[in-house]
């Protein structure tokens, strides 16, 4: 698949000024250098109802979990309102809240529903199953104090781009096979499905296309430093062998990502298990693409219809 011409020039200026990449710095270097390229690229932040931050208790070690609500422009301050867990992408390493305020802002004003963005913890200080444990537990406490929050607990989705698009899958296949609450919906954006996968699209995107082979190796390297780890399906999704009885999923996919194929292949295992699955893949975009508004016009759209698919699955 061709690139688009916008994705093209902005490879092209990030190579051509020799920006290194994410397997050439250490890891405070790159979460730094990804937190400058979401804001340099985001689109501004619209106004909502209310921003709250909240800390969650209880996290191994005794420590406190941050997350940040997100109320609609549309909520009164007595509304009760669905919501939308958001785990951010980074490859389980970079990432943060600040990060992804402007796009669980859009989120929670095309969907009407409250968005709860999740700063689970990094690897490598803690590597996996950490941030799996995190994504449970801040959705298990979330639900519990639903009157705290002001949402409906019969009501929620699972959303997240990259690692936290793999954290939703996981969190939802958790839940079913624990049976806990029942999502209306996971919503993955370019997920990570299969760590060790060799479909076409890992070789045809491997190298120039933002996220390199090497790039995926220093990820997998601090998320998963024992190596027999990377066959759990906490991990890879696609390894779980059971895809029945989960909740109907959205994918959203760029055409020109080496992940595209390894979302391709979980959309069709979930299909094969009766379990609704539509994918909408952007042509022509790179992994990421979804944060940058600045910069793509694709983003807005995909952002937008990700709102719409949460909305539609969290209403009445």
């Amino acid at each position: 698949m061709a690139l688009d011409p916008q994705a093209q020039a902005l490879l092209d200026m990030v190579y051509r000024i020799g920006a290194p990449r994410f397997h050439e710095l250490d890891v405070h270097q790159a979460r730094h250098s990804f937190e400058k390229l979401q804001f340099a690229l985001r689109p501004l932040a619209p106004p909502v109802a209310s921003v709250t931050d909240v800390p969650i208790p209880g996290v191994q070690g005794g420590a406190v979990l941050m997350a940040r609500l997100y109320r609609p422009i549309s909520a009164g301050p007595d509304d009760v309102l669905p919501i939308a867990f958001y785990f951010h992408g980074g490859g389980w390493c970079v990432g943060n809240i600040p990060s992804y305020d402007v796009l669980c802002r859009e989120l929670a004003n095309h969907s009407g529903a409250a968005v709860l963005s999740v700063d689970y913890r990094l690897a490598p200080e803690h590597p996996f199953p950490a941030a799996v444990n995190d994504a449970r537990h801040a959705v298990d406490w979330a639900l519990d104090n639903a009157g705290l929050l002001g949402i409906d607990p019969a009501r929620f989705a699972l959303v997240g781009d990259s690692a936290g698009g793999t954290l939703s899958a996981v969190t939802a296949l958790q839940l079913r096979d624990e049976n806990g609450p029942r999502a209306r919906l996971q919503l993955l954006i370019y997920p990570c499905t299969e760590i060790l996968s060799r479909r076409p699209s890992r070789l045809a995107y491997c190298d120039g296309y933002f996220l390199d082979n090497e790039t995926l190796d220093w990820f997998c390297e601090k998320y998963l430093p024992e190596p027999a780890d990377r066959l759990d399906w906490r991990a890879s999704p696609l390894l779980a062998g059971r895809f029945d009885d989960l909740p109907p999923a959205v994918f959203i996919t760029a055409g020109c990502d080496p992940l595209t194929d390894d979302c391709k292949a979980y959309a069709a295992a979930l299909e094969s298990a009766g379990v609704p699955a539509t994918v909408h893949e952007f042509e022509g975009m790179v992994h990421g693409f979804l944060t940058l508004g600045k910069f793509f016009r694709q983003s807005g759209e995909a952002v937008e219809l990700a709102g719409r698919a949460i909305g539609a699955a969290l209403a009445g």
